[in-house]
């Protein structure tokens, strides 16, 4: 009888997270009443694809640089919810919230243990850098999705399916293709199945990615779109434009963080700031900061040394996936250092830095004789994240402070 009893309660503690990553993510999602960041360019996008099926200036061709998935899934949004910012962030939320979700189960097929997947669930509905994307029409969260998606089926060994998801995810941001690369090699090395290989994880992506530019066949004022005699060369000379672009990416901005400080939080991205007159004081900030929880990352930071010794020393498949995920997502940024980039770019590995802490707890409960009082520890642990993440909520979702107030949250000089 105690089975379904355990089972009945993990239910519940589920569904009280899901709900608390759901309030968290989805109220007060128009707030800032306005377009932050880059959502100018993808809110606008999202535009042109509902207006003429393919991005647009005017009517006329566009050059853009990122394929077109995100920038559908965003137009979703507008169309049934209109041209307005809930309209333009909730398929972010969205798919925020079902990467919440998702990291449950994932968890609990690779350890096995309700309470490391409600641990895993619960840090990451209290991510600071994870809401904030989750409440902002960017195209970086439905990378993130797409990548932990493919990551639950490799671990599933459902390879034909991971195949579609890292397509999809390559149709989001070209970033994925190192996933890509790095995929193809850890198969091929230890599966040994090269034919099958190559069908899973280089024809079916492309073909994946090229299903999501229908609009820019299908249109005749898409950018390149007459360049060459055939589609598909007219395409690869729209690529190469783009991947031009990608290449020389150095124009300076106040908030690019080199990925060498991602990991320490060193350059959190400032979406918007405004000194509004709302908190009874006389100067007030209003801003929403991409920050991960600092608690969170920094014990992340030391469980991914503590993973990659252990994946050393015992060669544990769980180690090595989790570790493969994570760097495939964050090294290749390092072999640019000339390209502008950004640290909320991170969070195409974030799930993989709270697995990595998860995995270091799976390590710690290992000891039965020492299980009960480690499980206490990881239970002040994550509380202790919780109340980090508490008191950086008003920076994540937009809320007016008192200056002082606001100044107190700038930890370091670099996050200001």
């Amino acid at each position: 009888m105690a089975r379904p009893i355990l089972n009945y309660r993990n239910q519940i503690a589920l569904a009280i997270i899901l709900f608390f990553a759901a309030i968290t993510r989805f109220a007060n999602l128009g707030r800032p009443n306005e377009l932050v960041f880059d959502e100018v360019y993808y809110v606008d996008g999202a535009r042109d694809f509902l207006a003429y099926g393919v991005e647009s200036q005017s009517g006329e061709a566009e050059f853009v640089v990122h394929p077109p998935l995100g920038k559908w899934l965003i137009a979703i949004g507008i169309q049934t919810f209109g041209d307005n910012p809930f309209g333009w962030r909730f398929s972010a939320a969205l798919f925020g919230l079902a990467s919440v979700a998702l990291i449950y189960f994932i968890t609990q097929a690779l350890f096995k243990s309700n309470f490391l997947s409600l641990s895993a669930t619960a840090l990451i509905s209290l991510d600071g850098l994870h809401l904030v994307m989750s409440r902002t029409a960017l195209l970086d969260i439905f990378l993130s999705f797409f990548i932990l998606l493919t990551f639950h089926l490799v671990i599933k060994e459902k390879y034909w399916q991971a195949g579609i998801t890292i397509g999809l995810a390559l149709a989001t941001k070209w970033s994925a293709l190192y996933l890509l690369v790095a995929l193809c090699l850890f198969l091929l090395f230890y599966k040994k199945t090269y034919i099958k290989t190559a069908l899973q994880f280089t024809i079916l992506p492309a073909l994946t990615y090229l299903i999501t530019w229908s609009g820019w066949f299908l249109s005749d004022i898409g950018w390149k779109r007459d360049s060459a005699s055939n589609s598909l060369f007219s395409l690869f000379n729209y690529h190469r434009e783009m991947l031009n672009f990608h290449t020389n990416l150095k124009t300076d901005h106040s908030y690019e963080a080199s990925p060498w400080n991602w990991l320490i939080l060193g350059r959190p991205t400032s979406f918007f700031y405004a000194t509004p007159k709302q908190c009874g004081q006389e100067n007030c900030s209003q801003e929403v900061l991409a920050l991960g929880t600092p608690t969170l990352w920094w014990l992340g930071l030391v469980s991914i040394f503590i993973t990659l010794g252990y994946f050393i020393y015992q060669r544990e498949l769980n180690a090595g996936l989790i570790l493969l995920f994570l760097f495939a997502n964050y090294l290749p940024w390092i072999a640019f250092p000339e390209r502008t980039t950004f640290y909320f770019y991170s969070i195409a590995f974030e799930p993989y830095l709270i697995l990595a802490l998860i995995y270091v707890m799976a390590k710690a409960l290992e000891n039965q004789a020492l299980r009960g009082v480690r499980k206490r520890y990881a239970l002040v642990t994550i509380g202790l994240i919780g109340l980090t993440f508490a008191y950086f909520l008003p920076l994540y979702v937009g809320s007016v402070l008192p200056y002082q107030d606001w100044y107190a949250r700038m930890w370091f000089p670099s996050w200001i």
